[in-house]
C-alpha cells in the first residue's frame, strides 16, 4: 500500500466513524469546516443549512470547476462499525461517499492547483432523501459564485469511471380501491386485491426499455417496490396502494415521465398520484474539461443509471459528471466498504486532469 493510499484509507475511516445520518449532519460538518479553513488558497464563502463551499480566489479568464460530495448517509441498520481489513475500509458511508469526501480534503489540504482552471469544493447533506429537502439546490441559487462553475465532478461511488449524465426518479402511490365485504360471501364487495394483482400487470410485463442519449445507453425501468392492502382474514379488501418507481432517462423530460406512467395505469381504474420526481441529469460529452477528465485518466464513460446530484447541477445550468471511488454494488450494502488503491487511484485521476494544460 502507497502513502498516499494508507492516508486516504486512515482518513475515510474517521470520516466513516462520524455518524452522519441524513438530517443530522452537524458533526462531519463541524469535523471539515477547520480543515477547509487551514487549507492552501482557500476561503469558505458559505457555512449554512449542512453546506460548505471554499473556492479559490477567481483568476479573470479561467473556468471553475468544483469538486463536489455529500456528506451524508443512508442510516447505519445492520452496517457494523468502521473497520479497517487489509486494505479495504468498511463501514456506513464508506463507498457511498466518504471514501469521496476524504480525497476532497486531501486535495484541498495538499493545496493542489492548475495552471488552467480555478479549483472549488462544495460539501453538503440532505443528498440520501426526497429532493424536496435538497440541501445542494438552495446552496446552488444562494452562492453566486457557484453558478460560474464551468464543470462540476461529483465524487459519488463509480469505481473510477467516468458516469456522465442520470436517469430520473420519479416515485408513485398506485391506489386500487374495492368495497369490503365478509369473506364468506365476497360477492357482496369487490376485492380490491384481485383488481390490484390486473392494475399493475402493466408494470410486471414492461420490459426495460434502453436509451441511446450520445451513444451512452441508459435503461427505463417501473418496477412496484411495495404493495400494502386488506384488513383481516375474513375480510374481503377495499384498498390497496403500492409505491412504483420509474427511473427515465435524461432524453425525456420529468412531465413527460408523469404523463407516461399515468397513461400506462390509466385504463386499470388506479389513482396514480405523484410523490416525488427527481429530474434526469444531462448528458454533458461535448464539455471540454469532461473531455479532458476523461483524457486525464485514460477512463472508460458510462451513463449512470441509478440518480446522482449531477442532475441537481444541471438543474442550476452546471454541466456536471461523477467521478469517485467506491464501487457502487456496495453502496447503502450492511457490507459497504471502499479499498484504499481506489482512492489513490482517484486522487491521481484528478491531480492528472489539474495538471493537464488546455
Amino acid at each position: 500500500m502507497t502513502d498516499m493510499a494508507a492516508r486516504l484509507a486512515a482518513d475515510t475511516l474517521a470520516l466513516v466513524q462520524i455518524a452522519s445520518e441524513s438530517r443530522d449532519e452537524h458533526a462531519i460538518i463541524e469535523a471539515i469546516t477547520p480543515r477547509l479553513a487551514t487549507a492552501p488558497g482557500l476561503s469558505t464563502v458559505e457555512d449554512h443549512d449542512a453546506v460548505l463551499v471554499a473556492l479559490p480566489k477567481r483568476r479573470p479568464g479561467y473556468p471553475l470547476v468544483v469538486l463536489a460530495g455529500h456528506v451524508d448517509t443512508v442510516a447505519r441498520a445492520g452496517a457494523g462499525s468502521a473497520t479497517v481489513d487489509g486494505d479495504l475500509v468498511r463501514g456506513r458511508g464508506a463507498a457511498d461517499m466518504k471514501g469521496g469526501l476524504a480525497v476532497m480534503l486531501a486535495l484541498a489540504e495538499d493545496g493542489i492547483r492548475s495552471d488552467t482552471v480555478d479549483l472549488g469544493y462544495l460539501f453538503f447533506g440532505r443528498e440520501e432523501v426526497a429532493i424536496a429537502e435538497s440541501a445542494l439546490l438552495p446552496a446552488l441559487d444562494r452562492v453566486r459564485a457557484l453558478q460560474e462553475a464551468a464543470l462540476a465532478v461529483v465524487l459519488e461511488p463509480t469505481d473510477n469511471t467516468l458516469e456522465v449524465g442520470c436517469n430520473g426518479n420519479l416515485q408513485a402511490v398506485v391506489r386500487v380501491r374495492g368495497r369490503a365485504a365478509h369473506s364468506a360471501r365476497p360477492w357482496h364487495g369487490d376485492n380490491a386485491i384481485h383488481a390490484a394483482i390486473g392494475a399493475l400487470a402493466p408494470v410486471a410485463d414492461l420490459p426495460a426499455r434502453d436509451v441511446d442519449v450520445d451513444g451512452l445507453v441508459f435503461r427505463e425501468v417501473v418496477s412496484v417496490t411495495t404493495i400494502a392492502g386488506g384488513r383481516a382474514n375474513n375480510v374481503v379488501p377495499d384498498l390497496v396502494e403500492a409505491e412504483v418507481n420509474m427511473r427515465y432517462a435524461p432524453s425525456r423530460a420529468p412531465a413527460d415521465a408523469e404523463t407516461w406512467l399515468r397513461d400506462l395505469l390509466d385504463h386499470t381504474g388506479a389513482e396514480v398520484q405523484i410523490v416525488s420526481n427527481a429530474p434526469p441529469g444531462r448528458v454533458c460529452l461535448a464539455n471540454p474539461l469532461v473531455k479532458r477528465l476523461s483524457a486525464a485518466g485514460d477512463l472508460e464513460v458510462r451513463p449512470k443509471q441509478a440518480w446522482t446530484p449531477v442532475a441537481e447541477f444541471g438543474m442550476a445550468g452546471i454541466d456536471a459528471v461523477n467521478l469517485g471511488p467506491g464501487d457502487p454494488r456496495y453502496a447503502h450494502s450492511d457490507d459497504e466498504q471502499v479499498g484504499a488503491a481506489a482512492l489513490a487511484r482517484t486522487y491521481e485521476i484528478v491531480s492528472a486532469f489539474l495538471a493537464e494544460e488546455a
